[in-house]
């Protein structure tokens, strides 16, 4: 939207982070699939009526985006306006969507999981997501590779809506095959569900935000997740156009982009779930992916000053597997500080902390771009993208010095006491 229609940076990134804007509805996502079963289970139902709504929508921007353009083209303040609010609009519901699907599903992963299976499973899971996001990138490419040079909307409407189609139905098609048998009808079956009749069920949306802000660790764990999140994806909304604009790339090597970042990203998935973590430990791993992500941050501002297509690659895979390790070490942290009477109301809290930082990212790495657009000449295009990247080593920084805070030990017996409370207080 940036390059080829022509779109302000803080409009592209502020309707992307009206998805995650949505974030709060995760902690009421995680509360319902927690107390309310539909059909005999409390996961699957919510996941699969969420991927049907976020494919579904997903399909609906493309036309909506067009008639965005046009009216930016040729028509009024009003319609312009209008135009604004449907796509903000249609973003937030999308983030209502994910948030239904994706919540459930990994307070599934705590459900059927120990400790010990979790580093391995979050690594698969994961790994198998990277591997979407890879093919995606390629399909992508393939599918926009006679569309390069082309920016006539009547020409790239049609081939991007039909493009969509086909990914929603297959969205929907892997998450059906994904989920189906994986939750026992009854929560009250199977060893590893038993525990499920301690569930948190009483506790109201308010309590459990009690039950976050009462003890340091979670809400230094939740800073972490804030500025951790944030430093992978403040560049998300600006990226391919720092290909377009400094690389002078055409829009499909742009699309791949994407990909290369993904490859590096699904081996250091891998490297951290089967080697790293169960060697250095998930504090030592997790420190490692912080420290990597701030070099490659650091290098992908460098690469822009020789302008060369392989080294911007180079980098972006070296940032990928960083993002992997980074990322791999981060949800078993996650996961392992979620305590199982209360897993989907953790899960939403959690996922709360990383939406509202991509939302953040979104619309911050817009609108530092559009800022630094203002205040720097127009004819130096890379010190526009230099100043965001810079803004994002900082923020891997603090994520470093906040990771060092946290105790597992502190905090599974602060939480475990605040879970007392509330669960007493609940229930008279």
């Amino acid at each position: 939207m940036l390059s080829e229609l022509g779109f302000p940076g803080l409009l592209v990134g502020g309707a992307l982070a009206f998805e995650q804007f949505m974030a709060p509805s995760r902690i009421l996502f995680g509360q319902v699939s927690d107390a309310h079963p539909f059909v005999g289970r409390h996961r699957t139902p919510y996941i699969w009526l969420g991927t049907l709504l976020f494919t579904a929508l997903a399909v609906l921007s493309i036309p909506l985006i067009f008639q965005l353009h046009a009216a930016f083209k040729g028509g009024t303040t009003w319609t312009i306006g209008l135009g604004i609010a449907a796509l903000c609009g249609l973003f937030a519901a999308y983030g209502l969507a994910v948030s239904l699907a994706t919540t459930p599903y990994l307070a599934l992963v705590i459900d059927l999981t120990d400790e010990d299976e979790r580093p391995r499973a979050v690594g698969l899971i994961w790994c198998l997501l990277t591997v979407g996001i890879v093919a995606g990138a390629i399909a992508t490419a393939i599918s926009l590779k006679g569309l390069d040079g082309v920016n006539d909307p009547a020409l790239l409407q049609p081939v991007l809506l039909g493009f969509m189609a086909k990914v929603a139905v297959v969205v929907l098609a892997l998450t059906l095959l994904a989920t189906l048998g994986q939750e026992p009808s009854a929560w009250s079956s199977g060893d590893g569900l038993s525990r499920a009749v301690e569930r948190d069920d009483a506790i109201s949306l308010r309590a459990a935000w009690g039950l976050i802000t009462s003890s340091r660790q979670v809400f230094v764990f939740f800073a972490f997740l804030l500025a951790f999140t944030l430093a992978l994806f403040l560049q998300d909304p600006i990226l391919e156009s720092y290909g377009a604009d400094v690389f002078a790339m055409p829009i499909a090597a742009t699309a791949s982009l994407s990909g290369v970042w993904g490859v590096g990203t699904l081996l250091g998935l891998l490297l951290a779930g089967f080697w790293l973590v169960p060697r250095l430990g998930k504090f030592a791993c997790a420190r490692l992916g912080c420290q990597l992500i701030l070099v490659s941050l650091l290098l992908l501002v460098l690469t822009g000053i020789p302008a060369r297509t392989d080294l911007l690659r180079l980098v972006l895979f070296l940032f990928g597997l960083a993002s992997g390790i980074g990322t791999n070490s981060t949800l078993v942290l996650m996961l392992d500080l979620t305590l199982p009477e209360a897993a989907g109301t953790f899960v939403g809290v959690w996922g709360l902390a990383q939406a509202l930082s991509r939302a953040l990212g979104k619309l911050l790495g817009g609108g530092l771009l559009d800022l630094a657009r203002r205040v720097s000449p127009e004819a130096l295009p890379y010190l526009h993208f230099a100043a965001v990247f810079l803004v994002e080593a900082v923020i891997a920084a603090l994520a470093l010095l906040l990771l060092r805070q946290l105790n597992l030990r502190q905090f599974r017996e602060d939480t475990g006491r605040s879970l007392e409370r509330v669960l007493a207080t609940e229930l008279g």
